[in-house]
């Protein structure tokens, strides 16, 4: 069920931040979109199957930092894509949280 939940969370996550670049003006845009979906499906899926001895949110937390460290550096855009995979991360986390309680997954 972890699978299918990072599978969701990922594919949700990912086409809500290809969304959000619509509007943006960019050289190769279509490049772009694309490495932002999958660093956002990364985020998505990792959070629900990771283990750490942490809150939930912290989990997401970190596995959005660290995801998105990477696109951040390179494109020297730190805050919004810091910001968007750590917040996006957090949410996730306690979301995911609650529905592995709900379904005692």
């Amino acid at each position: 069920m972890k699978i299918k939940l990072g599978l969701l969370f990922g594919l949700v996550f990912g086409l809500l931040d290809v969304l959000l670049m619509i509007p943006l003006n960019m050289p190769d845009k279509a490049v772009a979109m694309t490495g932002a979906f999958f660093g956002r499906f990364a985020i998505g899926f990792l959070i629900p199957n990771t283990s750490l001895p942490t809150p939930s949110w912290f989990r997401g937390l970190v596995v959005g930092l660290l995801i998105s460290l990477p696109d951040a550096i390179i494109t020297k855009a730190y805050a919004p894509i810091l910001g968007i995979g750590m917040v996006g991360g957090i949410l996730i986390g306690i979301i995911s949280n609650k529905l592995e309680r709900r379904w005692r997954v």
